[in-house]
Protein backbone atom coordinates (compact mmCIF):
# COMPACT_ATOMS: atom_id res chain seq x y z
CA UNK A 1 0.00 0.00 0.00
CA UNK A 2 1.75 3.22 -0.95
CA UNK A 3 0.41 6.56 0.97
CA UNK A 4 -0.47 9.79 -1.36
CA UNK A 5 0.35 12.90 0.17
CA UNK A 6 -2.09 16.20 -1.18
CA UNK A 7 -1.18 18.79 -1.10
CA UNK A 8 -2.38 21.18 1.52
CA UNK A 9 -3.05 25.04 0.71
CA UNK A 10 -2.51 25.59 4.27
CA UNK A 11 0.92 25.25 4.19
CA UNK A 12 3.14 28.29 2.93
CA UNK A 13 5.55 26.88 0.26
CA UNK A 14 9.46 27.20 1.61
CA UNK A 15 12.74 26.99 -0.38
CA UNK A 16 14.14 23.95 2.03
CA UNK A 17 17.69 22.80 1.23
CA UNK A 18 18.54 19.15 2.35
CA UNK A 19 21.89 18.50 3.73
CA UNK A 20 23.16 15.26 4.75
CA UNK A 21 25.86 14.94 7.32
CA UNK A 22 26.39 10.74 7.64
CA UNK A 23 28.54 11.23 10.93
CA UNK A 24 28.74 7.78 12.66
CA UNK A 25 32.12 8.79 15.09
CA UNK A 26 29.82 9.94 17.99
CA UNK A 27 28.84 6.66 18.79
CA UNK A 28 30.10 3.17 18.69
CA UNK A 29 27.88 1.16 16.41
CA UNK A 30 28.44 1.84 12.97
CA UNK A 31 25.40 2.13 10.79
CA UNK A 32 23.93 5.94 11.18
CA UNK A 33 26.17 6.69 8.47
CA UNK A 34 23.41 5.75 6.27
CA UNK A 35 20.52 7.54 7.76
CA UNK A 36 20.98 10.56 5.33
CA UNK A 37 20.73 8.02 2.37
CA UNK A 38 17.80 6.12 3.73
CA UNK A 39 15.47 9.03 4.17
CA UNK A 40 16.39 10.09 0.44
CA UNK A 41 15.64 6.91 -1.19
CA UNK A 42 12.22 6.93 0.79
CA UNK A 43 11.74 9.70 -1.03
CA UNK A 44 11.84 12.64 0.88
CA UNK A 45 12.58 14.97 -1.68
CA UNK A 46 9.24 14.26 -3.63
CA UNK A 47 6.70 14.45 -0.69
CA UNK A 48 8.26 18.01 0.37
CA UNK A 49 7.59 19.27 -2.98
CA UNK A 50 4.02 17.43 -3.26
CA UNK A 51 3.33 19.89 -0.50
CA UNK A 52 4.64 22.40 -2.17
CA UNK A 53 8.01 23.28 -1.34
CA UNK A 54 10.57 23.78 -3.66
CA UNK A 55 13.32 21.55 -2.52
CA UNK A 56 17.40 21.75 -2.93
CA UNK A 57 19.64 19.07 -2.14
CA UNK A 58 23.00 19.52 -1.06
CA UNK A 59 24.52 16.57 -0.99
CA UNK A 60 26.65 15.10 2.23
CA UNK A 61 29.26 16.90 4.18
CA UNK A 62 32.29 14.82 4.20
CA UNK A 63 33.27 13.02 7.13
CA UNK A 64 36.44 11.00 7.92
CA UNK A 65 36.24 7.57 7.90
CA UNK A 66 36.34 6.21 11.57
CA UNK A 67 38.65 3.00 10.31
CA UNK A 68 41.06 5.37 9.06
CA UNK A 69 41.47 7.78 12.23
CA UNK A 70 42.44 7.12 15.71
CA UNK A 71 39.91 7.60 18.32
CA UNK A 72 41.87 10.17 20.53
CA UNK A 73 41.24 10.97 24.18
CA UNK A 74 38.97 8.39 25.47
CA UNK A 75 36.54 10.52 27.11
CA UNK A 76 36.06 12.32 23.87
CA UNK A 77 36.65 9.77 20.69
CA UNK A 78 37.20 11.28 17.56
CA UNK A 79 36.82 14.83 19.34
CA UNK A 80 38.91 16.55 16.03
CA UNK A 81 37.19 14.90 13.46
CA UNK A 82 33.67 15.22 14.95
CA UNK A 83 34.56 19.37 15.52
CA UNK A 84 35.56 19.51 11.89
CA UNK A 85 32.55 17.60 10.51
CA UNK A 86 30.27 20.00 12.62
CA UNK A 87 32.23 22.89 11.62
CA UNK A 88 31.74 22.84 7.76
CA UNK A 89 28.07 21.58 8.36
CA UNK A 90 27.59 24.97 10.94
CA UNK A 91 28.80 26.76 7.80
CA UNK A 92 26.37 25.71 5.46
CA UNK A 93 23.56 25.59 7.62
CA UNK A 94 24.21 29.22 7.94
CA UNK A 95 24.77 29.94 4.51
CA UNK A 96 21.51 27.92 3.63
CA UNK A 97 19.88 30.46 5.64
CA UNK A 98 21.55 33.48 4.29
CA UNK A 99 20.31 32.22 0.83
CA UNK A 100 17.01 32.62 2.56
CA UNK A 101 16.30 28.41 2.55
CA UNK A 102 15.54 25.80 5.43
CA UNK A 103 18.11 23.90 6.43
CA UNK A 104 16.80 20.29 6.45
CA UNK A 105 19.70 18.36 7.87
CA UNK A 106 20.37 14.26 8.19
CA UNK A 107 21.99 12.96 10.13
CA UNK A 108 24.03 10.76 11.23
CA UNK A 109 24.59 10.31 15.45
CA UNK A 110 23.75 12.85 17.88
CA UNK A 111 26.31 15.16 17.64
CA UNK A 112 25.40 16.85 14.43
CA UNK A 113 23.28 18.87 16.74
CA UNK A 114 26.26 20.88 17.78
CA UNK A 115 26.93 22.03 14.06
CA UNK A 116 23.02 22.26 13.22
CA UNK A 117 22.47 24.95 16.20
CA UNK A 118 25.90 26.57 15.52
CA UNK A 119 24.85 27.66 12.47
CA UNK A 120 21.31 28.89 13.58
CA UNK A 121 22.51 30.34 16.62
CA UNK A 122 25.60 32.48 14.24
CA UNK A 123 22.36 33.77 11.65
CA UNK A 124 20.47 34.81 14.20
CA UNK A 125 23.47 36.32 16.16
CA UNK A 126 24.63 38.00 13.14
CA UNK A 127 20.83 39.65 13.43
CA UNK A 128 21.49 40.17 17.20
CA UNK A 129 18.91 37.67 17.72
CA UNK A 130 18.89 34.96 20.01
CA UNK A 131 17.44 31.23 19.24
CA UNK A 132 16.00 29.00 21.39
CA UNK A 133 16.14 25.57 21.48
CA UNK A 134 13.66 22.30 22.66
CA UNK A 135 16.03 19.18 22.93
CA UNK A 136 13.77 16.10 22.59
CA UNK A 137 15.81 12.65 22.81
CA UNK A 138 15.56 9.31 24.60
CA UNK A 139 18.44 10.59 26.51
CA UNK A 140 20.00 14.44 27.48
CA UNK A 141 23.23 14.33 25.19
CA UNK A 142 24.25 16.50 28.32
CA UNK A 143 27.19 14.33 29.07
CA UNK A 144 31.02 16.28 29.26
CA UNK A 145 34.24 14.11 28.56
CA UNK A 146 34.41 14.04 32.15
CA UNK A 147 31.03 12.66 32.83
CA UNK A 148 30.59 10.56 29.81
CA UNK A 149 30.59 6.55 30.73
CA UNK A 150 31.72 5.66 26.99
CA UNK A 151 33.39 9.00 26.27
CA UNK A 152 30.87 8.72 23.06
CA UNK A 153 30.54 12.19 22.08
CA UNK A 154 26.86 11.61 20.31
CA UNK A 155 26.12 11.81 24.03
CA UNK A 156 27.68 15.35 24.28
CA UNK A 157 26.53 17.70 22.15
CA UNK A 158 23.86 19.76 24.18
CA UNK A 159 26.46 20.37 26.64
CA UNK A 160 28.69 21.57 24.28
CA UNK A 161 25.84 23.97 22.80
CA UNK A 162 25.24 25.08 26.15
CA UNK A 163 29.35 25.53 27.44
CA UNK A 164 29.28 23.05 30.02
CA UNK A 165 32.33 21.12 30.94
CA UNK A 166 35.57 22.36 33.21
CA UNK A 167 37.69 25.25 32.71
CA UNK A 168 39.99 23.27 31.07
CA UNK A 169 37.58 22.27 28.44
CA UNK A 170 36.67 25.89 28.05
CA UNK A 171 39.88 27.56 27.03
CA UNK A 172 40.04 28.89 30.97
CA UNK A 173 37.30 31.28 29.93
CA UNK A 174 35.38 30.54 33.10
CA UNK A 175 31.28 30.81 33.40
CA UNK A 176 31.05 33.62 30.77
CA UNK A 177 32.39 31.64 27.82
CA UNK A 178 30.78 28.28 29.11
CA UNK A 179 27.28 30.34 28.63
CA UNK A 180 28.21 31.36 25.48
CA UNK A 181 28.28 27.43 24.37
CA UNK A 182 31.99 27.60 23.10
CA UNK A 183 33.18 25.30 25.62
CA UNK A 184 35.07 22.10 24.99
CA UNK A 185 33.83 22.18 20.89
CA UNK A 186 35.98 25.35 20.99
CA UNK A 187 36.33 25.62 16.86
CA UNK A 188 32.72 26.28 17.02
CA UNK A 189 32.78 29.00 19.02
CA UNK A 190 33.04 31.60 16.04
CA UNK A 191 29.69 30.82 15.78
CA UNK A 192 28.73 32.63 18.48
CA UNK A 193 26.21 30.10 19.94
CA UNK A 194 24.12 31.88 22.74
Amino acid sequence: MTAHITSDTSITPKKIRVIGVPLDLGQSRRGVDMGPSAVRVAGLEARLEELGHVVEDAGNISVAIAEQKKEGDPHAKYLKEITATCTKHADLVLKTLEAGKVPLVLGGDHSVGAGTVAGVAEFFRRQNQKIGLIWIDAHTDINTPESSPSGNVHGMPLAAIMGLGPAAHSNGRGAAHRRTGHGWLSRLARHGLG
